[in-house]
């Protein structure tokens, strides 16, 4: 088995290499089902009573599966990741640089947070080695994985993400057991309080960066419906489900680290199990990151990028993130997540469904498999609603003025609605598609 060199990163996934739903719905199961969403739960219940998170985790997942569904759908129909998607989205060639950058950094940044989890784990039951060298490990190994592509990490989600349910089971039935429910559902906050719409953002903010990146997994499905289904399952059971148990078990242990609440309960093989659920998101948040990365450098400087070398860069710069304790601001990396991703999403959307400038050069050249003729260089008004919108998004969060992250969605997506009625969409001009852009990836030594 060698690396997988392409992984169609900068042009349409044919229809030979798509997989059923259930292969890609356990990927996106398995990013929500995991040890950062269980850590949402506990931040939550540090801050919020029961009721409190139970409305915040409502809003933040309702938020975040409009998210999903929307870019998701448009990731199937049209075969590409996220980045090359935008240039025929709204943002234009050099804007799609900006986004796959902005979106990489991101990704780099969640890398570095889950990598300090598995390493926190790892730890745990080899304290011998610090944390640190268990860091530049545990790294170290999930970019050697996800250098191999897609088929890969299918495969680990077929063995992960059933064995972290099983372990979340047991640590529920284990701790419920030796408390009174009724008290649980009645508790207060563990730690300094926050707001409701505080908690919203922070939940949403949690798997804003994977909704936002749908299309990069959803351009593997083989239909909308498909996508519609994966998204609601995962997010209700996946997001929902196990955010209210993080709550509950953080109330009932009086713990505010995950890692430690889930060793106290399932012991040595439980963190075992654990750690390899943080394997199956982290491997997506690299994967993803080196697709951004190969289009933003394909594009603004036409260099043949190797999505396995990029992946490596990438996986270092991100090892030595989480060696360096990036892990301790988890928390406000959230809320910062939270207001500046929705708007790409709600910009998207809203060319993609409702203004259609580009839509038509989508359409036709999706019948012969392959990129539109010509893309737009930049579209002005794009990054300005996007950048406005993230700082309003801000702004009312700080303010407490509703949910950050949904008044930066919908207020993107409303201004480009309205930017796109007034004919104020437009792109500087329309240069060709660079003949070998989208084989860029394809040449790679094995």
């Amino acid at each position: 088995m060698t690396p997988q060199a392409d992984d169609y990163a900068l042009r349409r996934v044919p229809a030979e290499a798509r997989y059923g739903w259930w292969s890609v719905a356990l990927q996106q199961f398995g990013q929500l089902s995991d040890l950062i969403t269980f850590s949402t739960g506990v931040a939550l219940g540090l801050g919020l009573s029961f009721w409190g998170a139970f409305w915040a985790l409502t809003l933040g997942s309702v938020v975040l599966e409009l998210v999903a569904v929307f870019v998701g759908i448009a990731g199937v129909r049209e075969g590409l990741s996220t980045s090359v998607l935008a240039r025929w989205a709204g943002f234009g060639r050099y804007g799609s640089a900006l986004l796959g950058l902005i979106i990489s950094i991101s990704l780099i940044g969640w890398f570095g947070i889950q990598n300090g989890v598995f390493a926190l784990g790892m730890n745990s039951l080899v304290p011998q080695l610090p944390t640190w060298l268990w860091s530049v490990l545990t790294g170290c190994a999930i970019t050697v994985l996800v250098m191999y592509g897609f088929r890969s990490m299918r495969w680990i989600a077929f063995v992960a993400v059933p064995a972290f349910q099983i372990v979340i089971a047991y640590s529920v039935i284990t701790e419920f057991a030796k408390v009174d429910l009724g008290e649980l559902f009645s508790s207060g906050p563990l730690g300094e309080p926050m707001t409701i719409a505080a908690g919203a953002t922070l939940v949403a903010g949690s798997y804003m960066a994977g909704a936002v990146i749908m299309p990069d997994m959803t351009r593997f499905n083989r239909s909308a419906r498909d996508v519609i289904k994966q998204s609601v399952v995962s997010i209700t059971l996946g997001q929902y489900v196990m955010g209210l148990i993080g709550v509950l078990l953080a109330y009932a242990v009086k713990g505010a680290d995950a890692v430690s609440i889930l060793t106290t309960t399932v012991g040595v093989v439980g963190v075992i199990t654990l750690v390899a659920a943080v394997v199956k998101i982290n491997d997506w948040n690299l994967y993803s990151s080196s697709l951004g990365i190969v289009n933003s450098i394909a594009t603004l400087t036409g260099i043949k990028v190797n999505r396995v070398w990029a992946t490596l860069a990438i996986g270092v710069a991100g090892t030595a993130l989480s060696a360096v304790g990036i892990l301790e601001r988890f928390t406000d990396f959230l809320m910062l997540l939270g207001v500046a991703l929705p708007s790409i999403a709600g910009i998207l959307v809203a060319e993609y469904y409702l203004v259609r400038k580009w839509r038509g050069q989508l359409d036709e050249s999706r019948t012969r498999g392959e990129l539109p003729a010509t893309e737009p260089t930049i579209v002005p008004v794009t990054l300005v609603i996007w950048a406005g919108s993230a700082v309003f998004g801000w702004w009312s969060d700080k303010a407490a003025l509703g949910i950050g992250s949904l008044n930066s969605l919908l207020l993107a997506g409303i201004l480009y609605l309205i930017a796109g009625k007034l004919g104020l969409v437009k792109g500087l001009r329309d240069v060709p598609v660079e003949e070998g852009k989208e084989q860029a990836c394809e040449s790679v030594s094995t």
